[in-house]
């Protein structure tokens, strides 16, 4: 608490009304073994608010972070700026301190940015139909093959070896007990392999699960794949800053399309929390778990705003139901909606594209120095690639830290060579340089 909201005179009154001499009488009940004393616990003098608060920021500013260091971390996280007004708005009490909306008529407002939220989705992804979100990433790729499994009655699912590890292992846990099939599809100079998809592609196969730009990085091709899914479902995943610029899933023939959001005016946060994406063609609206928002007209013909369907076992018939998630990452996605309107398609675009360019550029000068080369020679990435080090990359991890500068180690099988690299629109082309500085020390 940033003050204490009883003064000593209102403690004495309160403890007068129910007949205890001190507060040490309030906890009379926890046993003495259970309780310590205060000079057992080696904290200190007391100390006055403004110490205990440099105190606290003088240990938090030992942690490494985005703000005190060069940030070239990715692999589904990622340091891009979060513009002031995301935080001043998504400050605000009314929306700060809001609750689920299960009265609508009380709740216009949160329904109304999560609408707005949905229809960005929609557009960003070129899909019919967004649901008001998801936990993370994760839950959303896992939710998404949920929804192949029970609309098609199929039991195999067949994954890109390229798509995010983390999101592998959540898939793997969601059908452990449930008597689904995962198999995975095999990588081919960094791209998933379409014939190994025409291979493994069965009439058992629930759906496809193609990540672009995948974990390497590299722009995966979703139309080719979609004509080879037969009667499957295509699942596409991806960042959605880098949808501004690649051809949307929705017109690539994907079914279903799932990302992290954390990109969207989200903090890296240490790992959390962050928001997953779900967006999907009408015709498999009703398998979508989570919310859906609509737009109608109330009894005085003016708009409204309804929650239009809500999937969970505790709203509709056990058996109708598609998943128990219904909590939305609410104020994750206010503050979504508030970055796509204030940038609008354009600055996506342009965020996207400073990406492109710092990225183009860093590869460029990396490739330059002795023994450093891409893990795969294709230039098709945009914010992010995977390089090769001459020496042990948890070696350079470790040196690089001392430096203030962040590094990602990639990985890959048994290596310990190689590296992650993000380019976000924060980095400069001096902080690109500083990087590469230091990466050349380690040219053999």
């Amino acid at each position: 608490m940033p003050y204490t909201p009883a003064t000593n005179t209102e403690i004495k009154q309160m403890l007068k009304v129910i007949g205890k001499s001190n507060v040490d009488e309030l906890f009379d009940i926890i046993p003495k073994k259970y309780k310590y004393d205060i000079n057992d616990l080696s904290i200190g003098e007391s100390l006055s608010e403004q110490e205990v608060l440099q105190k606290m920021m003088n240990i938090a500013d030992l942690n490494k972070n985005s703000d005190n260091s060069l940030c070239f971390l990715g692999g589904g996280s990622y340091d891009h700026y979060v513009p002031t007004v995301v935080d001043t708005i998504s400050s605000r009490s009314e929306y700060y301190t809001a609750y689920t909306p299960y009265q609508p008529e009380v709740s216009q407002g949160t329904l109304q940015y999560l609408y707005e939220f949905q229809t960005m989705i929609c557009e960003l992804s070129g899909m019919e139909v967004a649901n008001a979100s998801l936990y993370d990433g994760a839950s959303a790729v896992a939710e998404a093959c949920s929804l192949a499994v029970s609309t098609t009655g199929r039991n195999e699912l067949l994954l890109s070896s390229n798509l995010n590890p983390r999101y592998i292992e959540l898939v793997k846990l969601y059908f452990k007990q449930r008597n689904v099939k995962i198999i995975y599809l095999e990588n081919k100079n960094g791209t998933t392999s379409i014939a190994d998809i025409k291979k493994k592609v069965s009439d058992k196969t629930a759906a496809i699960v193609i990540q672009s730009p995948n974990y390497f990085g590299l722009i995966e091709d979703w139309l080719l794949c979609s004509k080879n899914k037969k009667s499957s479902l295509l699942i596409g995943v991806s960042d959605p800053i880098c949808l501004s610029v690649l051809k949307p899933p929705g017109e690539c023939n994907c079914d279903v399309y799932v990302g992290e959001g954390q990109s969207l005016g989200n903090y890296m946060s240490f790992g959390g929390p962050y928001i997953g994406l779900f967006a999907t063609k009408m015709m498999y609206a009703r398998k979508m778990p989570g919310r859906i928002i609509g737009r109608t007209v109330d009894v005085d013909d003016k708009e409204a705003f309804v929650m239009t369907l809500q999937t969970r076992e505790q709203h509709i018939r056990r058996e109708r139901a598609t998943s128990n998630i219904c909590t939305n990452q609410g104020l994750l996605a206010l503050r979504s909606t508030i970055y796509m309107a204030l940038l609008g398609k354009n600055g996506i675009y342009d965020v996207a594209n400073i990406c492109f360019n710092n990225a183009q550029y860093a590869a460029d000068k990396i490739l330059k120095l002795k023994d450093y080369k891409l893990l795969f020679e294709s230039r098709s990435f945009i914010k992010e690639f995977v390089v090769k080090t001459p020496v042990s990359a948890t070696k350079i991890q470790e040196d690089a830290l001392k430096e203030d500068i962040l590094l990602h180690i990639f990985d890959y099988g048994k290596l310990d060579n190689l590296l992650l690299l993000a380019f976000t629109e924060k980095r400069s082309k001096e902080d690109i340089d500083k990087l590469v500085e230091f990466l050349s020390k380690y040219s053999v």
